[in-house]
């Protein structure tokens, strides 16, 4: 009896403290999902808490209404799928072979890895090197120089060393080369690292700002990010204003960032559900013996 109540006591403290951290990480969120939907009074005096006031679409019909913005919703979806797998085939191509020891150069290779994490040439150095390749204006520039990120490149040599040689070592008996068994044997039971990493490459690209800033300057090739900074720009030196008969209907900039931020979310949302069962075998993977 004493254990059961023991038990229950400890599912109660957890469920509590589960609840209350649900609660942190989604009040930010609902904070900004109410502002994007509530009207312009209840914003300006600080009425909107976590529940919408006087719901209104207006920010969302301004952000979806705009040809442009579709365009670079479609140019930030093209773009970060073509940037993941890019980035995960190079990275995978790359940490292969850094776990053999017997790869001539590999402490000198790790090194360099290394070091590319705590020193690099700076933004100016970079830019040159964007523009004398003639990248600038493409798509190209958003993803060559962040093709393939050193901690990432080392968390998945970290997980090839962990797979049992011994399974490398039967298949190369049986004649498997180096890439068949990279592709029959190590690629499927590194799902886990593989989704997981896909991930973080794909949420970075699709935050990425700041170098589509420099390299963009062609409004058909604005990725979404950039199309909402131009869009929350104007809003802030300009008064938006539209008429609804004789009614004037002024849109607040935080009204439009909120709703910006909601539409540049919600795919990544979408995306991470679906994710989420290689997360869980990651978990699972070391617990199965045999």
């Amino acid at each position: 009896m004493n254990t059961k109540m023991g038990n229950r006591l400890f599912d109660g403290v957890n469920t509590a403290l589960l609840l209350v951290a649900l609660i942190l990480c989604l009040a930010p969120f609902l904070h900004i999902l109410s502002i994007s939907l509530s009207s312009n009074k209840p914003i300006m005096s600080g009425d909107v808490t976590i529940f919408p006031v006087d719901l209104n679409w207006e920010a969302y019909n301004r952000v979806l209404a705009d040809a442009a913005m579709i365009r670079s919703l479609g140019l930030s979806v093209g773009l970060t799928v073509l940037f993941t797998v890019l980035c995960m085939v190079m990275t995978i191509f790359a940490a292969y072979p850094l776990t053999k020891t017997e790869l001539k150069g590999r402490k000198v290779f790790m090194y360099m890895i290394v070091f590319t994490m705590f020193f690099s040439g700076g933004i100016i150095p970079e830019y040159i090197l964007v523009k004398e390749l003639h990248l600038v204006n493409t798509i190209w520039s958003l993803i060559l120089p962040l093709l393939v990120n050193p901690f990432y490149l080392i968390i998945l040599i970290t997980f090839f060393n962990g797979i049992p040689k011994s399974l490398e070592e039967s298949a190369e008996l049986d004649g498997s080369s180096h890439f068949g068994t990279l592709i029959r044997i190590i690629l499927p039971l590194s799902m886990p690292a593989i989704a997981t990493l896909s991930l973080f490459y794909a949420v970075n690209r699709w935050n990425g700002f700041m170098d589509s800033l420099f390299y963009i300057t062609d409004p058909n090739l604005y990725p979404l990010q950039l199309k909402l900074y131009q869009m929350i720009m104007n809003s802030m030196m300009t008064d938006q204003m539209q008429m609804e008969g004789a009614q004037i209907v002024q849109i607040l900039p935080e009204s439009l960032k909120a709703a910006s931020i909601v539409v540049a979310t919600l795919p990544i949302l979408v995306v991470y559900p679906w994710l989420q069962r290689y997360f869980v075998s990651g978990i699972m993977l070391g617990s199965v013996k045999g």
